[in-house]
């Protein structure tokens, strides 16, 4: 390729040389030299070039193959796409067919499993109610027998407070009674201890007289063995109990 522009070059360079005609825009170039110039060029040029020009050549008839080439094309991708259109088509009503079969199978056990849980609910429903009314009772009665227990238990606890009062009372007098029962007998016992020892003390008095007299027993006779002085069988008056 590269020789192609020097042979274009010396080319020019002869043009340019070449001695001109007088009166005339011609000029006298050496035949020889061109001719060995365009030699060179034409066989510098690449096969390339060469091929193209036998396209351009042929392009008619490159061009009608290429046109009936693309019809074929054409109607090969328009039957193709008829073919698949009529396919997509078919499997496409066939799909729906079928989601439409299986959305009415759907729509029946949805209205089944609805009818059923709807029977369901209601019987749960029922059985709460019914037991939600006996509870309801049965912790009403509760309530009043708890109400009417508690009613008895408070009279049984005022039966009992005042009972118990009564018992209180009554051990209070019971006390009272024996404190005094009690305070009069010790209180007769301490007099007749005392009268005693007043006794004895009277007696032991006279005989210490009579023993420093020499006289006896205070002017009296002896007593007899187991005989008690006379002043014991005497009683003397009692004296009030002081408070």
């Amino acid at each position: 390729m590269y020789r192609v522009f020097e042979a274009l070059d010396e080319l020019v360079q002869t043009v340019e040389q070449a001695y001109g005609v007088p009166m005339t825009p011609n000029c006298m170039v050496p035949r020889n030299d061109v001719l060995a110039l365009l030699d060179d060029l034409r066989n510098a040029l690449p096969m390339e070039i060469d091929d193209a020009q036998d396209v351009l050549d042929k392009q008619d008839d490159i061009l009608r193959g290429a046109e009936e080439r693309a019809r074929e094309i054409v109607q090969d991708a328009q039957a193709e796409a008829d073919d698949t259109i009529n396919g997509a088509s078919s499997e496409a009503a066939a799909i729906m067919d079928d989601a439409q079969a299986r959305a009415t199978a759907t729509i029946s056990e949805a209205d089944e499993e609805a009818d059923r849980t709807v029977v369901s609910a209601r019987n749960e429903a029922d059985r709460l109610v019914s037991e939600g009314n006996a509870a309801y009772e049965r912790y009403v009665n509760e309530g009043i027998a708890e109400q009417q227990r508690l009613v008895d238990e408070s009279e049984v606890t005022r039966r009992a407070n005042e009972e118990a009062r009564r018992i209180v009372d009554a051990a209070h007098s019971d006390s009272d009674r024996l404190r005094t029962e009690a305070d009069e007998f010790v209180d007769n016992k301490l007099a007749d201890f005392e009268e005693s020892l007043s006794s004895i003390l009277r007696t032991v008095t006279s005989d210490r007289a009579a023993l420093r007299r020499g006289a006896g027993l205070s002017g009296q006779q002896r007593q007899q063995p187991g005989q008690g002085y006379a002043s014991r069988g005497t009683t003397r008056a009692r004296r009030p109990r002081s408070e």
